[in-house]
């Protein structure tokens, strides 16, 4: 093995220590084998912790692919051990270009996997531009995602199940609340040393993702300004105790900003031209659009320059700078090492078990965006409940007859 793939391997098994749930799911699986001789495609972060869904897909009996979802987020020492020590056939490394991510993620599609696991719905939906002929169904791991298969299954395009994981109910407080809301802050943190106490972070977005990381950044001692397009969110923003602002308003105040709605063009020229000096600008949602790259480079009287490894410098007419961290892609990703693995625990066992059902009962699943069934997000729960080594009460016989009962109130 070499010496890259030894480093990976050490980084896998620091994660699996961490990863309780996931390790129980794959040990279940060695026995019942529910994926077996089914090619399992992915099309994710190559992480540590997405080697130990990996490993869990294997131990189910799949052939497993992989390609990256984001070409900065590649772990090389990761891809290497999973190519040579687990036998995943991994696409791509840190850093590629556009035009190798694509013929990585084409490659994929020529292999006609039975189950896809996409994280954005890159994979699945280039598969429904050609032969379906083999495909069960998939898994979508974000908010970005599964706009674009509704979108798709609006217009009569989507002709398979695709499990909402994103949705789930652990998924959403623990990877999208805790587990952004910490990586988010932490890739800034990194990519710039800069001290969040006493600042003034400005959050776009305010769905699970936006209030895990307004709530980190108030912890660290910032102000935090929130900006939003959805009134409830805004009202609860706003009970929270955050300031809440039109975006032009906050552009003026803002001294980091962090996008995360899973839209376009989230911070514009018109922004960039209200902020202050040294303003940072960072995204924390899926795609490398929330930030309109293309009008700062219309502000900027010169290409920008790096003056930290991740972290490009524009310089505007009047002499202001405004710094971009990791060249507007998911800053917890590419700054960071992304969620904590306890955190990632939870959502990849979700994955693997949303992978069993449609292995075991995809053909009587119907086509378009399926909820995660209650039984795994209570299985995903409970298993994370016993890891910590937490006991709950459970409902009576006739608490249950209760609760489903019209005669409320009854004492006879």
């Amino acid at each position: 093995m070499s010496s890259l793939a030894r480093e990976g391997e050490a980084r896998i098994e620091w994660a699996d220590e961490q990863m309780p749930v996931l390790r129980r799911i794959r040990s279940r699986f060695e026995g019942d084998r529910p994926l077996d001789g089914l090619l399992v495609a992915a099309c994710l972060h190559v992480t540590a912790e997405t080697a130990n869904l990996c490993r869990t897909l294997v131990a189910g009996g799949a052939e497993v692919a992989v390609a990256a979802a984001n070409p900065l987020t590649t772990q090389d020492d990761v891809a290497a051990s999973l190519r040579e020590q687990y036998g995943v056939e991994v696409l791509g490394e840190r850093g590629e270009d556009f035009g190798a991510w694509t013929r990585h993620l084409g490659e994929l599609v020529e292999r006609r996997p039975a189950i896809t696991i996409d994280d954005g719905a890159d994979l699945i939906t280039a598969l429904h531009a050609g032969d379906l002929e083999n495909l069960i169904g998939g898994t979508e791991e974000t908010t970005t995602g599964l706009v674009r298969l509704r979108a798709l299954d609006d217009a009569d395009g989507l002709k398979r199940p695709v499990i909402a994981v994103n949705e789930a109910r652990t998924e959403r407080a623990f990877n999208d609340r805790y587990g952004t809301g910490q990586s988010a802050l932490d890739g800034i943190i990194r990519a710039t040393n800069l001290l969040l106490a006493g600042r003034t972070v400005v959050v776009l977005g305010y769905g699970w993702t936006g209030r895990g990381i307004a709530e980190r950044a108030r912890g660290l001692g910032a102000a935090v300004i929130v900006c939003e397009v959805d009134a409830m969110s805004a009202l609860e923003a706003r009970m929270e105790g955050f300031d809440v602002m039109p975006s032009l308003v906050a552009a003026e105040r803002g001294d980091v900003f962090v996008t995360v709605t899973g839209s376009r063009d989230v911070l514009t020229r018109a922004h960039f031209e209200r902020m202050k000096d040294g303003a940072i600008l960072a995204n924390a949602g899926h795609f490398d659009v929330e930030i309109d790259l293309a009008g700062l480079r219309e502000v900027s009287t010169e290409d920008p320059h790096e003056v930290l490894p991740l972290v490009e410098r524009y310089l505007l007419p009047d002499g202001r700078r405004l710094n971009l961290l990791a060249r507007g892609r998911v800053v917890n990703l590419a700054a960071a090492q992304g969620h904590p693995a306890s955190v990632m625990d939870m959502s990849f066992a979700t994955q693997a078990l949303a992978a069993e059902e449609l292995a075991t009962r995809g053909a009587e699943l119907p086509a378009g965006v399926l909820p995660v069934p209650p039984r795994i997000d209570a299985e995903v729960a409970g298993l994370k409940l016993a890891s910590l080594g937490v006991e709950i009460d459970e409902l009576s016989p006739e608490q249950r007859d209760y609760l489903h009962s019209w005669r409320t109130g009854d004492q006879d």
